[in-house]
């Protein structure tokens, strides 16, 4: 009797202890970097890294955005902002969505992503609308932590 009251107790333990954590700390926070290509042609368009923090309500503290390609449509630096929803399983893979908007400092030049996490990677649509000349388009992206 003593042993199935160990084992329920136990059990409780590891139930209780999986609950506490849904498997975003660690998939979500940290240094990430992303390649947004076109749909026209497949060609890069732009590279950015960035660091993503998660906030309460599923919203992110985005930092050290760097666009490393993209012309001159960020030039001068952006200002991101996002969300994402975020789940997981007992063998800690995690899924869910991720979106982000990034507005030029002039204000001129609005980019927004949205995708599918899936563990340390984010597949997803981007949409540039501007008034700075060649610089609004769709395509894909892809980031990655790491």
């Amino acid at each position: 009797m003593k042993k199935i009251w160990t084992v329920l107790a136990l059990g409780a333990v590891l139930a209780l202890a999986a609950c506490g954590n849904n498997g975003s700390n660690g998939s979500i926070n940290g240094n990430w970097s992303a390649a947004l290509m076109s749909q026209n042609n497949g060609a890069a368009v732009f590279d950015f890294t960035l660091s993503l923090t998660e906030m309460s309500g599923g919203g992110l503290s985005i930092t050290n955005l760097n666009f490393t390609s993209g012309g001159n449509c960020f030039v001068g630096g952006a200002t991101a902002t996002g969300g994402f929803s975020i789940g997981g399983n007992f063998n800690g893979q995690t899924s869910g969505s991720l979106q982000m908007n990034i507005q030029s400092n002039s204000g001129s030049n609005q980019l927004t992503l949205q995708g599918t996490v899936n563990n340390n990677t984010v597949t997803g649509n981007w949409n540039l609308t501007g008034t700075t000349a060649g610089c609004t388009g769709q395509g894909t992206f892809t980031m990655n932590k790491g």
